[in-house]
C-alpha cells in the first residue's frame, strides 16, 4: 500500500515539475510575444492611419478586435443583464475608442515611438485616478514614481523630430494613457467577477458601434493602399483581439502583478519596429523620456507587488 502511494505521489508529482518548468520558458516568451504584438501596434498605426484617418481607423480596429472576441461574450452572455449595456458602453468609450483615436491621431503626426512611450504612462495614471477619485492611497515610492514619469512626459514633448514639434502628439498620447487609467479603474470596481475576454469583448462592441456614424462620415474617398489595409487588419486582429486573449491568459496563470510586467517591451518593441521597419530616428529627448518613464513604472509597480 505505501509502495503504491509513493508510485502515486510520484506519478502526480512529474507532470506538476513538467507544468513549473513549461512555464519557467514559456512565460517570459508569451510576454516577449505579446510585447512584440503591442509594440507592433503603434507601427501598424504609423501606416494606416495617414490614408484612412484616426476615427475610420479605429473603428476597424474596435470591429476586428470585438469580433475576434466574441465567442467569450456569447459563452458569458448570461452573465450581462440588459442594464448592464450602458455602464459597458460608457467603459467602452472611455478605455477603447477615445484612446485608440488619440493614439491613431498621434501616429500622424509623430513617430510610432512617441505613442508607445507615453502608452507606458498608463499604470501610472492607473495609480493617480484611485488617489483622486476613489480615495486610494499613495505612498512616497508611487508618488516619486509620478514625478519621475511626468518629467519624462514634459523632456519627450520638448523633443524635436526633423525639426517638427511633436507636443501635440505627446500630449494626444499622454492624455490616451490617463483616459486607460479610469478605464482601468472603472473596470475594478465595476465589473469584478466577470470574465475578462468577455468583458473586453462587449465593451469594444460598444465603442465600435458609439463612433460608427462619425467613421461613415469620415470614410477616406480617395483609395487605400493595400499596405494600409493590411496594417489595420493586423491592428484590429492581432493586436487588439488576439493580444488581449494571450494577456488574459497571463493574467489567469501568472497574475496580474506579473503580467503587468509588458508595460515595460511596449514601447522597446514600439520603437524597435518603428526604427528597423520604418526608419524613424531614435531621438535623445526619446531615450531620456523612455529611461524616465519606464523607471517609474518600475518603481510603481516594485512597491504594488
Amino acid at each position: 500500500m505505501r509502495h503504491d502511494s509513493c508510485n502515486a505521489l510520484a506519478t502526480g508529482a512529474a507532470p506538476a515539475a513538467r507544468s513549473r518548468v513549461a512555464s519557467d520558458w514559456l512565460t517570459p516568451l508569451e510576454l516577449s510575444l505579446l510585447g512584440a504584438i503591442w509594440g507592433a501596434s503603434f507601427l501598424f498605426m504609423r501606416v494606416a492611419a495617414p490614408d484612412f484617418g484616426a476615427v475610420p481607423l479605429v473603428e476597424m480596429r474596435l470591429g476586428l478586435g470585438a469580433l475576434v472576441l466574441l465567442p467569450f461574450l456569447w459563452r458569458a452572455r448570461g452573465s450581462f443583464p440588459r442594464a448592464m449595456w450602458p455602464k459597458l458602453a460608457l467603459i467602452g468609450a472611455i478605455n477603447s475608442a477615445l484612446p485608440f483615436v488619440l493614439f491613431a491621431w498621434a501616429a500622424r503626426h509623430a513617430p510610432a515611438g512617441i505613442g508607445a512611450i507615453t502608452n507606458s504612462m498608463a499604470v501610472l495614471f492607473t495609480v493617480l485616478v484611485g488617489f483622486l477619485f476613489f480615495g486610494e492611497r499613495i505612498g512616497t515610492r508611487s508618488a516619486a514614481a509620478l514625478v519621475a514619469g511626468f518629467a519624462g512626459v514634459l523632456v519627450l514633448a520638448a523633443g524635436k523630430t526633423a525639426g517638427a514639434s511633436i507636443g501635440w502628439a505627446v500630449a494626444a498620447g499622454t492624455l490616451a494613457a490617463f483616459l486607460y487609467g479610469i478605464g482601468a479603474n472603472m473596470v475594478r470596481r465595476q465589473l469584478t467577477g466577470l470574465p475578462p475576454a468577455a468583458v473586453a469583448a462587449a465593451t469594444l462592441s460598444c465603442a465600435a458601434l458609439l463612433i460608427l456614424p462619425l467613421a461613415i462620415a469620415q470614410w477616406p474617398r480617395q483609395a487605400i493602399p493595400v499596405a494600409s489595409w493590411l496594417s489595420a487588419a493586423a491592428l484590429g486582429v492581432l493586436c487588439t483581439g488576439v493580444a488581449f486573449v494571450m494577456f488574459y491568459r497571463l493574467i489567469q496563470r501568472i497574475g496580474s502583478a506579473r503580467a503587468v510586467g509588458v508595460t515595460y517591451l511596449v514601447p522597446l518593441f514600439g520603437v524597435a519596429w518603428a526604427w528597423m521597419l520604418l526608419g524613424e530616428p531614435l531621438t535623445w529627448s526619446m531615450a531620456v523620456a523612455g529611461v524616465l518613464i519606464l523607471g517609474s513604472v518600475a518603481l510603481s509597480q516594485r512597491k504594488a507587488r
